[in-house]
């Protein structure tokens, strides 16, 4: 059985929701704020070093612009990133993080 890669044929965002429609004919709707508190980057979810030691960058006090989208870049086949209105824009969303977003919701 082959499985064919995640792909995204559509986004819009729609008041507080990204919406995704994907390859396979599936939709999923997710929530900025839970997208937003979710970020992937190594400032908000940390990173860790060759010893296993999560280094994770200070709490960042969100205001309203932070939950708000000013644009969404494709990265290569595999990822979305968003430009949030307070700036921040290092997270990068793998299709399949993004997946997960969108069929469960992962708690803040």
């Amino acid at each position: 059985m082959i499985v064919e890669p995640l792909s995204i044929s559509h986004t819009e965002i729609v008041n507080d929701f990204l919406l995704l429609n994907w390859g396979d004919g599936t939709d999923s709707m997710i929530e900025l704020k839970q997208l937003r508190n979710q970020c992937p980057c190594a400032n908000c979810a940390g990173e860790k070093d060759a010893l296993g030691n999560l280094y994770i960058g200070p709490e960042q006090t969100k205001t309203t612009d932070s939950y708000l989208i000013q644009r969404l870049e494709k990265v290569g086949h595999y990822a979305l990133r968003p430009y949030w209105q307070d700036g921040h824009h290092s997270g990068i969303y793998s299709f399949e993080m993004l997946r997960i977003l969108g069929e469960n919701l992962i708690g803040e």
